[in-house]
């Protein structure tokens, strides 16, 4: 029976409308003939979902008691009875009640495709399993019901319900994805903006990636080897030399001039793993790449080129950038490089040779360093060996003369050639060639104590007993310098396993300085972090350390590893290699991530506590709103209707306490208001609707809104104000509130003053109290003071509000008093409003 198609809708976040999606996609099927059947559907309130489920069969859900609660699942065995063509299975992720047939829906969904039933079904980015960890990292909730990602993977298509997040908000404001007592919760945890921006991005990402899968699985079904241009991908080919940053700063450019570009690296390390390159060069060309939005690829092989074609072709690479090649004209003679191989081999992929300094510009071979691979120990031993070892020699081979002929002399120096070869190299044994070939015409070959030489056949054999010693001390010295690095990559790579997988069972930084002093048999070593405050002298600490008498400071050690500028790692010890300094500056490497990593950790506990005071504070305050809301309202129409009730009979003493009440009442109210308000703005969930209004209006509003206290306020504007930019509610807003801040904090017999001012582009309102009789302001000291004017909640709504609206808010203190400057842009040429919400 043929396997059921899965369709998943795919969303960043609840709300997005997945379950519409599906249900209008299961309408649409019905329409076209299809049997479609919702086996399970939670629509959570949403009367639009609701209504979209109209005229669809249902299957009938089966009931289950779990803990003495009473809870409803998908009935998977009357689904599969009823056998449809398409199912509608809400919730993929869902975790089933104990006593259900499978614990997770999606082995329910598994099921029911095995028997050839077509499934459409709802999923949340979060609820994949191999992103749980990064969105509880950016969210802060766990998500306890995960789906494997291979499930998703297998869907037979995955569409994604995309919302932004301040429609998603918007809905959430106005009610259509929560209860209204779920809401403010939700805005100042879960669905703030920058939450639901990197899920969005996930989740695009994420299908992004299933996409590309999709095509690479097409054109393998299909024996596509040629690149298709879906987008461009840049890959730059690095060879470790010193050109690889001037290539990758090239393909940066070229990558920059086309939108959605992607940049790739690759180093191509050959089958021997012996290329000699140099692990800094090619980490500080990764970090460059990196920095630049690319990405490095490691892949070994035994030619360089087909190396590289064989990945840009999987990678479905459009252009590759090389760099020119650093031969001189002699090799290239002798064999093409790798640039021109590149070329011949690329088909439709573009080909860029990049200049460099590094490039040749000589005819001659270079050739490799004498000491290089073997070390220079072993280079002079090779050189004294052969000093000492070709005389010895040739006194046992003139005691021999009457049994050897010459053939037999030059056999025994050949063998003391690959001797010479084995311990030192090249150099070592082309000289020891020559050397025995002198001795060999000295002493051998007549006339004997003489460079002479008579006979053309031992010309010959001298001349090919220096090319045989050359070719196969060449051979020879390879070889011991190829073991001879096999053996120290060998133990740099255990050295370096042993600390990673260390750092993986989460060791603490002594353990691991411990391990590292053992790997490199030293006496004493120290991990140092420098005081940066400390001036002049440095000041360092231990961060941790072992072995007898371990340095405290830098100069103190044999050796030292700086890891940055704050941290280094000090050792003490003899016989360091250069090989040795560098395994070990990739070790204090590993310890300043390790040492990074546990201050990070200490840093997010603490933030952990933080960011929980900080929620408990944010719910207690919208609690407390929502609960003093309600009384306070009662409190205050009781107290107008108990004025209104008492009327004229009223006694003055009664009458003026409750003008009192009620004013205190009204400003409690106020204050909750303004909490709210906050809130609000802070979760951005108030909407905004920029426009140009009346200033003149907005002031008159304003003091309309302060009641008959509004009218004592002094008003000073220009006969010519111009339109500013704002939102009218929110201004008028912020401007009744820094005007109730003032009347309060003036006397009564000198109002506040209200000044309005027109600068280029902008339009200033200053909000100022009334003089005091005793003829000084506020101090500095007193206006940063926690609790102060300039922190007062009238204060900060009104600064919310102002930023909310491209403007700011600034607080002095002068003589003779405290006052506010309400900045906002004026509509005057060149600007335009914008909305803060759909229109």
């Amino acid at each position: 029976m043929a396997r059921g198609r899965l369709r998943i809708y795919l969303g960043a976040a609840p709300g997005v409308g997945k379950t519409y999606a599906m249900l209008a996609e299961g309408q649409r099927l019905r329409a076209r003939g299809a049997d479609v059947v919702v086996g399970f559907v939670e629509p959570h309130g949403r009367r639009p979902t609701a209504a979209m489920a109209d005229g669809l069969e249902t299957v009938v859900r089966r009931t289950l008691s779990h803990r003495g609660a009473v809870f409803t699942e998908m009935d998977l065995d009357a689904v599969l009875a009823r056998r449809p063509q398409v199912a509608l299975v809400d919730e993929l992720a869902h975790s089933n009640v104990p006593g259900a047939r499978n614990t997770k829906r999606w082995q329910d969904v598994e099921e029911l495709l095995e028997t050839g039933i077509d499934v459409v079904t709802t999923l949340n980015v979060q609820h994949l399993e191999s992103l749980n960890d990064v969105v509880r990292q950016i969210t802060g909730v766990t998500q306890r019901e995960t789906v494997p990602d291979e499930v998703a993977r297998r869907a037979d298509q995955i569409e994604l319900v995309d919302l932004p997040p301040e429609a998603l908000r918007r809905r959430m404001v106005h009610g259509d994805i929560y209860a209204s007592d779920r809401i403010e919760s939700a805005l100042t945890h879960y669905f703030r903006v920058g939450n639901l921006t990197a899920l969005r991005e996930i989740a695009l990402l994420w299908l992004a990636d299933r996409v590309e899968e999709g095509l690479q699985r097409y054109r393998a079904e299909h024996g596509i080897v040629a690149p298709w241009e879906t987008r461009e991908r840049i890959l730059v080919s690095l060879s470790g030399g010193p050109e690889g940053e001037t290539l990758i700063r090239r393909a940066a450019r070229i990558s920059a001039r086309t939108p959605g570009t992607e940049l790739l690296a690759l180093h191509v390390v050959l089958e021997d793993g012996l290329a000699g390159v140099e692990p800094a060069v090619l980490d500080a060309q990764r970090t460059l790449l990196e920095s630049l939005g690319g990405n490095y690829h490691q892949t070994t092989g035994e030619d360089v080129v087909d190396a590289l074609l064989q990945f840009a072709e999987a990678e479905n690479v459009t252009q590759i950038v090389l760099g020119a090649s650093r031969h001189g004209r002699l090799a290239s003679l002798l064999r093409a490089g790798v640039g021109e191989r590149t070329i011949k081999g690329s088909g439709p992929i573009d080909v860029h040779i990049v200049t460099h300094r590094e490039a040749a510009g000589s005819a001659v071979l270079r050739l490799p360093h004498p000491s290089r691979g073997t070390g220079p120990r072993r280079y002079w031993a090779a050189l004294a060996g052969a000093v000492g070892l070709l005389p010895v020699l040739t006194l046992l081979l003139t005691a021999l003369r009457a049994h050897l002929d010459l053939s037999g002399d030059l056999v025994i120096y050949l063998l003391a050639v690959v001797v010479v070869a084995l311990v030192g190299g090249l150099y070592p044994a082309l000289l020891a060639a020559v050397a025995a070939a002198l001795l060999a015409d000295y002493y051998f070959i007549a006339p004997v104590h003489s460079l002479v030489i008579e006979r053309p056949d031992a010309i010959t054999a001298l001349v090919v007993f220096i090319a045989t010693a050359a070719l196969v001390g060449t051979a020879a010295g390879t070889a011991a310098q190829r073991m001879h690095q096999a053996v120290r990559a060998t133990s740099e790579a255990r050295a370096l396993s042993r600390l990673a997988a260390a750092m993986m069972r989460g060791q603490d930084l002594t353990a691991l300085v411990e391990q590292i002093r053992e790997n490199f048999g030293l006496s004493a070593i120290s991990l140092l972090e420098r005081d940066p405050e400390a001036s002049p002298a440095p000041r360092w600490y231990v961060i941790a350390s072992a072995g007898e008498r371990p340095p405290e400071k830098p100069y103190e050690a044999d050796a030292e590893s700086p890891v940055d500028d704050n941290l280094t790692l000090a050792v003490r010890g003899s016989g360091l290699s250069t090989e040795d300094r560098r395994v070990l500056a990739a070790c204090a490497a590993e310890l300043g991530l390790a040492h990074a990593r546990g201050r990070i950790a200490g840093c997010s506990d603490g933030t952990d506590i933080f960011a929980d005071a900080e929620r408990t504070r944010a719910s207690l305050l919208l609690a407390a709103e929502r609960d003093l809301r309600a009384p306070l309202h009662t409190a205050e129409e009781a107290l107008v209707h108990l004025r209104h009730r008492r009327g004229a009979a009223t006694v003055p003493e009664e009458a003026q306490l409750l003008e009192v009440a009620h004013a205190a009442v009204h400003r409690a109210a106020q204050l909750v208001t303004d909490l709210d308000d906050v809130s609000r703005l802070h979760a951005g969930a108030l909407d905004l609707y920029l426009r140009p209004v009346d200033l003149n209006e907005m002031l008159g509003a304003a003091l309309d809104d302060l009641g008959p206290g509004g009218h004592s306020i002094i008003l000073r504007l220009p006969e010519q104000l111009p339109d500013v930019i704002a939102d009218a509610a929110l201004l008028t807003r912020a401007l009744s509130a820094l005007g109730a801040d003032a009347l309060r904090h003036s006397p009564s017999d000198r109002p506040p003053v209200v000044t309005a001012e027109v600068h280029v582009g902008r339009v200033r309102i200053r909000v100022e109290d009334g003089p005091s009789d005793r003829g000084q302001g506020v101090s500095p000291e007193a206006l940063r003071a926690p609790g102060s004017r300039a922190d007062s909640l009238a204060v900060r709504l009104s600064r919310d509000l102002a930023e909310a609206m491209d403007g700011t808010l600034e607080t002095a203190a002068e003589s003779p008093g405290f006052s506010v400057m309400l900045t906002l842009p004026s509509s005057g040429p060149g600007r335009t409003a914008r909305s803060g919400h759909d229109e």
